[in-house]
């Protein structure tokens, strides 16, 4: 290939699960994706860790790129918020004597439970176990929404945008957001009534 394709077709690449293409996006950014995250954490071997947390994102849901605004910020994006999260973590335990074995707080094990729905501020072994099945219930009722409803849940509440900038990336009306917003809500909160009943 004499010249590197441009991102969207990249990613399209990426979507299909093509190895070259993963490798090409990833040359292309993450030296300044890398600079970026250790200019937030300022913690070298965190910053690996996100680097790679970032990338593992973008082979995973890669078909979570809209085709809307540019394939840089939607990484930076990403990389932003798990940054962010890696601060609030750290912040929220400093210092932890009681270690919690690694196979229980792993968060791949974790379903993504979006913070508006429950506050982990201080939590033990069993209340980890206790969030792992509501997390499970609430991504069976997220799964239900008609797909509009759930992908604006998942750009507001899981990559942190603003109603605002989830509205750009969908290409939808800011007020047609927050009325999606707020009926997508309102079904989560009575599916998951429903599950518990």
């Amino acid at each position: 290939m004499s010249e590197a394709p441009p991102d969207p077709v990249l990613i399209a690449s990426i979507q299909e699960q093509q190895a070259w293409a993963f490798e090409v996006l990833f040359e292309r950014y993450a030296p300044a994706i890398r600079r970026h995250l250790h200019s937030i954490v300022r913690d070298a071997p965190a910053t690996e860790d996100l680097l790679q947390e970032t990338y593992l994102r973008v082979w995973t849901r890669a078909g979570q790129w809209n085709g809307q605004g540019a394939v840089k910020g939607w990484l930076f994006r990403i990389a932003t918020n798990l940054a962010l999260n890696h601060l609030r973590t750290r912040k929220r335990r400093p210092e932890q004597p009681l270690e919690l074995p690694d196979t229980l707080v792993e968060e791949d094990d974790l379903p993504d439970t979006p913070a508006w729905l429950v506050d982990t501020a201080s939590l033990g072994p069993e209340a980890v176990i206790e969030l792992a099945e509501q997390g499970t219930r609430l991504q069976k009722v997220i799964q239900d929404l008609p797909e509009d409803k759930r992908e604006l849940l998942h750009l507001v509440h899981q990559m942190e945008l603003s109603l605002r900038e989830a509205a750009d990336e969908l290409g939808i009306p800011e007020g047609t957001a927050k009325s999606r917003l707020y009926y997508a809500r309102a079904q989560v909160k009575h599916g998951l009534q429903a599950e518990e009943e």
